[in-house]
């Protein structure tokens, strides 16, 4: 049985950013099939971004329900590359991200991220960039911008850890921060889903 370090080789790209690959047991078993393991986390909802980035020959935008926070202090986060998704190519090199967290009231951009084979800047009245250069849609109540501090492959994706700079969030306790107002957008069994007051449940009724 050969048992390979979970964390891998690291070394550090051009632009000065630690990458890695993850590694898994080796021990000649049989491992779940892929359609097993998809139709599985079918069962399981995801919040769903879209994210956007410029490296310098275009801006670039794609739907995803891999991103979520892994610290606070300090503030990271972290989402999942294809290598079949015409933006991975730009993502991979951009410095820094936009991650829009997006409502029920911007699926038309949860869609356009996720079509392949279209322009998504076309629309010049929907997006812009920020003073710091990076595009980003004005719809989104929502966007975090960060710095990619991590890239690290894991099968036929990568892995991006994303460390926040700034943020674009509804003020606490204002109406707009009311998830009856928001209804965060969802992701589950190949169909979109909306939250809100409706969907909460009462643990002690």
């Amino acid at each position: 049985m050969e048992r390979r370090d979970s964390t891998g080789p690291r070394e550090v790209d051009a632009v000065g950013v630690a990458t890695g690959r993850i590694h898994v047991l080796d021990d000649g078993q049989s491992v779940l099939g892929p359609e097993e393991f998809k139709a599985a986390f079918r069962t399981h909802p995801a919040g769903v971004a879209l994210i956007t980035a410029d490296a310098g020959d275009g801006p670039v935008a794609l739907t995803a329900t891999s991103v979520f926070s892994v610290s606070a202090e300090p503030p990271l986060l972290v989402f999942s590359l294809s290598a079949l998704s015409s933006s991975t190519p730009t993502l991979m090199r951009a410095d820094t991200v936009v991650v829009h967290l997006l409502t029920a009231a911007q699926l038309d951009l949860a869609l356009l991220g996720a079509t392949s084979g279209v322009d998504r800047f076309a629309d010049t009245s929907i997006w812009s960039r920020l003073p710091t250069g990076e595009p980003y849609f004005t719809a989104a109540p929502v966007w975090i911008r960060g710095r990619v501090v991590d890239r690290m492959e894991a099968g036929g994706s990568t892995v991006l850890a994303v460390e926040a700079l700034e943020a674009r969030t509804p003020e606490r306790g204002s109406p707009e921060a009311d998830a009856e107002r928001l209804r965060p957008l969802v992701y589950h069994n190949r169909t979109w889903h909306v939250l809100s007051e409706d969907s909460k449940l009462d643990p002690g009724a």
